[in-house]
């Protein structure tokens, strides 16, 4: 199986690559990961090719699988106009690459795996939100939202695609964990605000087995992955970006969150816990406000997001509670 990915050599997506070159090897199965890069003679693994978007432009290799995860960390800098314009540039040409590829290709991939994020549903507070659930309008809905109705699109050529829309994914190799290893390794680790907000988590562990999953499901079962489908009847996550088409190529969201999302103030007490430091600080809303402007959001409002549509076709969580995810770290 060839198998083309955006983002390969980030935080997610050289997980998944070596997942899954080691997960079918031992069962015996060929797979080829290839990534899609700016420049296709930079540093990556032996067992890894590599191919430039102006390669993608003339290639006519073909792909069963197109994994699109490339984007700009939401959370790496405070949120400019200059900044929001990057980070919607940095997925909206990554995908427009793609959906070129798959439209001139005569071989079209079986699925598209095409990220997103949570921030999908807005600032929702406590209140359980599934992929049925609505969405409340921010930048960072706005953001997901023309990410996820660009990547629709493959569907005009009757390819099918999954929405992937990720939680906080815990891993000391990155994200938010790796971030805050350092401080808390100093002691002065703690809570965000009044420490109430939701954090709707997934173990990059369960990232990866979740993506395969859904890989498998469409693949080998289409009837399997689309049950899921029932869990999301809402127009804005289903609908092909040009409606005007008569098109019942599926298009599916899920997720990818553990199933059970804790406090800021739990995550603290369990990282502290973990690293065996104290967490006596606390960071108030105010200065948080004042250090980060509008991005604080992401840190001090709450979002309960639930896997319903993974738990609805059958995944089986390896690290469901926080506890777990941190003590099996690796």
């Amino acid at each position: 199986m060839n198998i083309l990915i955006s983002g390969g050599s980030g935080f997610l997506g050289s997980a998944l690559s070596k997942e899954m070159i080691e997960r079918y090897r031992q069962a015996g199965s060929e797979v080829n990961i290839t990534w899609l890069t700016r420049d296709s003679n930079q540093a990556h693994p032996d067992n890894i090719q590599m191919i430039s978007y102006d390669e993608l432009a003339k290639t006519d290799h073909s792909y069963e699988v197109i994994v699109n995860l490339a984007g700009a960390g939401i959370a790496d800098s405070r949120w400019s106009d200059d900044r929001k314009q990057a980070l919607v540039a940095s997925r909206v040409k990554p995908t427009e690459s793609l959906l070129a590829f798959i439209a001139r290709t005569a071989n079209k991939p079986k699925l598209l795996v095409s990220g997103s994020a949570i921030g999908w549903y807005g600032v929702q507070g406590d209140k359980p939100l599934t992929e049925s659930s609505d969405s409340k309008t921010d930048f960072a809905h706005r953001l997901c939202q023309e990410w996820e109705q660009l990547a629709l699109k493959a569907s005009e050529y009757n390819v099918p695609v999954a929405i992937l829309r990720t939680g906080v994914v815990i891993h000391p190799a990155g994200g938010m964990l790796g971030k805050l290893l350092l401080p808390f390794k100093f002691g002065v680790g703690g809570q965000l605000g009044d420490g109430q907000q939701i954090m709707s988590w997934i173990s990059r562990d369960d990232w990866v087995g979740a993506a395969i999953f859904i890989i498998e499901q469409h693949l080998s079962d289409k009837s399997k992955a689309l049950s899921a489908q029932s869990t999301v009847p809402n127009d804005n996550n289903i609908k092909p970006a040009n409606s005007s088409i008569n098109n019942t190529t599926p298009a599916v969201v899920y997720n990818l969150t553990a199933p059970n999302p804790v406090t800021n103030h739990t995550f603290t007490k369990a990282v502290g816990s973990w690293l065996h430091r104290p967490t006596i600080f606390t960071l108030p809303t105010p200065l948080l406000k004042l250090m980060f402007g509008e991005m604080s959001t992401l840190l001090i409002d709450g979002q309960k997001v639930l896997p319903q549509a993974l738990l609805n076709a059958g995944y089986e969580f390896k690290q469901p509670s926080l506890e777990k995810a941190l003590a099996e770290q690796r």
